[in-house]
């Protein structure tokens, strides 16, 4: 084999593990929607008590999204892999605090930490694929990353279902501990030196020393988190599990030992010539990336995330403390936007949105997120609500047809864009979404089963496809090189928003519909002569259910359009023979 040859395998290879990253990455975001349930009672929470439960969610979101923009800005600075790999890194510390977590903080904590380095890994991906691939050859591998991120979101239940069958939820994030350390170690070493910007000549030796501080911080936390029985009962042993002071584990000889190992660990990792973690160059990096000025953005993203995650949907839009939220959220934005205009190297280069395409690519990217949650809830729970009401599987399943036809979308949308302009391309694809979304509205209590279904799904995939690949060409063609990682992640944080307030939003209205049509519902007791199950009275409630749903498709459609219309005003002006195949394809 020619040395091309294998530099093109090892390309491949490099690419498929990044991509399997993305994702894992985007499925954690969905995967607890089953094993909510048993992860309240395994961390003490009762099970009639769904609201303590929101925090396991928004938590990871608040990760994912808030500390986007300053990984996409070190991915510009510090290089691809090196932010790949501690990305994966932070997902597997995050999985395994919360494989073992024995309480709320713990959990929170625990997926807050997979959120950071899953969100890490989208705009550290785009930009190694860039570099992986010469110019006439990026189209299809970005193409396939820009699927692969939205099957992700949809498949993560039905790999939380998979597991759950055979085992229970602390198994699903012992996978994804596993998977994350196989990959950060693959690509770390597979990455060729240009890319991974570290010479062989220049690849850390082992340390020692921080090796024995981490297996002795490792080895303390397992048996704080686990507290095993034998060694809680011994008379000798016992003693290390008794508090200074309070009930807190970590308040104990044994916590307190692991906190010292902990901290002796950054000590010598600051400290030490070649440490195991170059703790200090990674700090100048922040410094560098505008620490200050991500922590006022993640403030302000965190409030908007946090009012409307939080929120009950059937009732309110977002959450009764949502307004103090938003309000924290406006005053970080103005300090954001204070800090960017005096700061000499802020978080977002003065000038690199300016450009039209640019921040209107934001703007298109936020109204396919709300009008694509729709399509990644309220299909299976159509299905719920009318064909499967006992059986979320076979529910979620039928959203496999709308992923299937969203790949190849993806990738026509990157063809397209060699003939087409941008704003073109994103305009049939929204208003095919839109068409998609109208088609749901015609859906009945059978329809489900029937062929005729595929027609709206497929439509559906096809059109929202179609978009991914454009919206991103306009971005990139309309900014700097050098911003093209913190670009494509307030590109990500955009469509997060939009998916946040949209499916608030949307669910409010179709609740709403709910309401008004069950008041026209008669008593239980008028249908059912007082019988206590009654298939009239069932099917009245779920035409009602459908009429909720229905208009969550209507807000959709709408919200595709919008996107449509957005796209043929903001990327008026960019052609295609304007856009390089670098700008071509990438997700969003």
């Amino acid at each position: 084999m020619s040395a091309t040859e294998q530099a093109s395998r090892t390309s491949r290879l490099l690419l498929s593990m990044a991509a399997v990253a993305v994702a894992f990455a985007a499925a954690d975001t969905y995967v607890v929607v089953l094993a909510l349930p048993d992860m309240m009672t395994g961390v003490g929470v009762p099970i009639d008590q769904l609201q303590r439960a929101a925090p396991i969610v928004s938590g990871f979101l608040l990760g994912y999204v808030a500390m986007l923009p300053l990984i996409g800005r070190i991915a510009d600075l510090r290089g691809r892999v090196p932010v790949l790999v501690m990305a994966l890194l932070l997902f597997a510390v995050g999985s395994l605090i919360t494989t073992l977590a024995y309480d709320m903080p713990s959990i929170v904590a625990g997926r807050f930490l997979q959120g950071v380095g899953g969100g890490g890994l989208v705009p550290a991906t785009l930009a190694l694929v860039a570099d992986l691939y010469p110019v006439g050859r990026r189209g299809i591998p970005l193409g396939i990353v820009s699927a692969v991120q939205e099957i992700g979101s949809v498949l993560g239940p039905l790999f939380g279902a998979a597991v759950l069958a055979v085992s229970d939820w602390r198994a699903i994030f012992a996978i994804n501990l596993a998977v994350g350390l196989v990959l950060a170690a693959a690509i770390h070493t597979l990455a060729p030196a240009e890319v991974s910007g570290t010479p062989a000549s220049r690849r850390r030796r082992p340390d020692p020393v921080g090796l024995l501080l981490l297996l002795a911080t490792f080895a303390g936390g397992l048996v704080v988190f686990l507290r095993p029985s034998g060694l809680m009962r011994d008379l000798t042993w016992g003693r290390l599990f008794i508090p200074f002071a309070g009930d807190g584990r970590w308040l104990t000889p044994i916590g307190a030992s692991t906190v010292v190992a902990l901290a002796l660990l950054l000590a010598w990792c600051w400290f030490a010539p070649r440490p195991l973690l170059d703790l200090q160059g990674w700090a100048r990096v922040l410094v560098e990336a505008d620490l200050v000025g991500a922590l006022l953005l993640a403030a302000a993203l965190g409030g908007v995330i946090l009012a409307f995650a939080t929120a009950d949907p059937k009732v309110e839009v977002f959450s009764p403390r949502g307004r103090w939220y938003l309000l924290g959220a406006a005053l970080a934005s103005a300090a954001f936007a204070w800090h960017v205009r005096r700061a000499a190297n802020p978080l977002v280069p003065r000038g690199a949105l300016r450009r039209t395409p640019a921040w209107g690519a934001l703007l298109v990217s936020f109204f396919i997120g709300a009008a694509l949650i729709a399509a990644l809830i309220d299909i299976p729970l159509f299905a719920r609500t009318t064909v499967y009401p006992d059986d979320q599987l076979p529910a979620a399943l039928v959203l496999v047809r709308f992923l299937l036809a969203l790949p190849v979308g993806a990738v026509a949308g990157g063809y397209l864009i060699r003939f087409l302009s941008p704003g073109v391309v994103t305009a049939i694809g929204m208003l095919l979404a839109a068409a998609g979304f109208v088609l749901m509205t015609r859906w009945g209590l059978t329809t489900v089963e029937e062929p005729i279904v595929n027609l709206a799904l497929i439509t559906g995939g096809l059109g929202f496809g179609l978009a991914l690949a454009p919206v991103n060409a306009a971005l990139l063609a309309h900014t700097d090189d050098d911003v093209h990682g913190v670009a494509t992640a307030f590109v990500v944080v955009s469509r997060m928003v939009g998916m946040l307030i949209g499916i608030s939003a949307l669910t409010t209205i179709g609740l709403r519909r709910y309401y008004a049509e069950q008041r026209a519902v008669p008593p239980v007791q008028d249908v059912c002569d007082g019988r206590s199950k009654c298939k009239e009275f069932s099917d009245l409630l779920r035409v009602a259910g459908i009429a909720q749903e229905h208009a969550v498709f209507w807000g959709a459609a709408g919200c595709a359009v919008v996107a449509a219309v957005l796209a043929l005003v903001v990327f008026r002006g960019v052609r295609a023979d304007r856009v390089s195949t670098r700008q071509v394809i990438s997700t969003h």
